[in-house]
């Protein structure tokens, strides 16, 4: 089954392939010919995930998902959360983000906080959700070159290192990317051929 991920994020392609293995072929936006930025207008993950399935749906017709992940820290009611990837700004730096983040929690104790992913499929038409969680604690400073995004200030629950230190396999043992994934590929592994 061939499915067009609605993303622009080369990051986010090799972590859902790493996933994926040979049982779907993802098409990226650019290999599908779509050059444009698909906007995220939205103040919850699931509709913004909808917003991106459903623009590259209306223009393919084809079968395609998107996702929207945001980090929600606790001692920030939630923030970043939708606004993850421009929290410091419209330039979209994950370095900026960090560093905004680390300034607002000086000083606090509760430290902890979750990444959530949100998956919006549209499958022959009909759109199906899937979410994936993954909660742990944001450190003082970054720690790690791997993964991307807040990656180098968070580590899961049951780890001792940050995702930016862990190798994609490990990542994907606590990512929320991987779980809301597994539920998404549990899905299509339901269809008749």
């Amino acid at each position: 089954m061939k499915l067009i991920f609605a993303t622009n994020n080369e990051n986010k392609v090799k972590e859902f392939r790493s996933l994926l293995g040979d049982h779907f072929e993802i098409i990226t936006l650019q290999e599908a010919g779509i050059d444009i930025d698909i906007p995220e207008p939205h103040d919850t993950l699931e509709e913004n995930a909808r917003e991106k399935s459903t623009v590259i749906h209306r223009m393919t017709g084809e079968n395609c998902f998107a996702e929207d992940t945001g980090l929600e820290i606790n001692a920030l009611q939630g923030a970043p959360g939708v606004l993850s990837a421009r929290y410091a700004g419209e330039q979209k730096k994950a370095s900026d983000n960090i560093a905004k983040v680390l300034t607002e929690l000086e000083g606090v104790t509760d430290r902890s906080a979750r990444f959530r992913t949100v998956i919006s499929l549209i499958l022959n038409g009909k759109e199906y959700q899937f979410e994936g969680i993954s909660r742990g604690t944001i450190q003082e400073r970054s720690t790690g070159e791997k993964g991307f995004g807040y990656d180098p200030v968070f580590t899961p629950e049951g780890a001792s290192r940050t995702f930016a230190e862990m190798d994609l396999t490990e990542k994907n043992q606590y990512s929320h990317r991987a779980r809301a994934f597994a539920s998404f590929v549990a899905f299509l592994k339901t269809l008749p051929v």
